[in-house]
């Protein structure tokens, strides 16, 4: 029963946490010119920018750096929004 709460409750975090993150880099999309960026130049920019916010993420419950597996799993995830 408390393990149900718990993993509810990281999954919501994880949700609202990965949709803060696409709009921050969102935002951050900017060239040089200060103009918004766009196709493959935005694609790779967004790619790159959720990668580095889900890489500070992938934390275990018990505090540990993800890795292997589980850090693949969680990354495809964070990065899919």
């Amino acid at each position: 029963m408390v393990r149900s709460i718990v993993l509810a409750s990281v999954i919501a975090t994880l949700a609202i946490g990965s949709a803060f993150a696409q709009e921050s880099c969102e935002s951050k999309a900017v060239g040089k010119d200060g103009k918004a960026l766009a196709g493959a130049a935005k694609t790779s920019f967004m790619k790159k920018c959720m990668a580095d916010q889900c890489a500070t993420k992938a934390v275990g419950s018990d505090g540990k750096p993800l890795a292997g597996a589980a850090k693949t799993s969680f990354m495809k995830k964070c990065e899919k929004g």
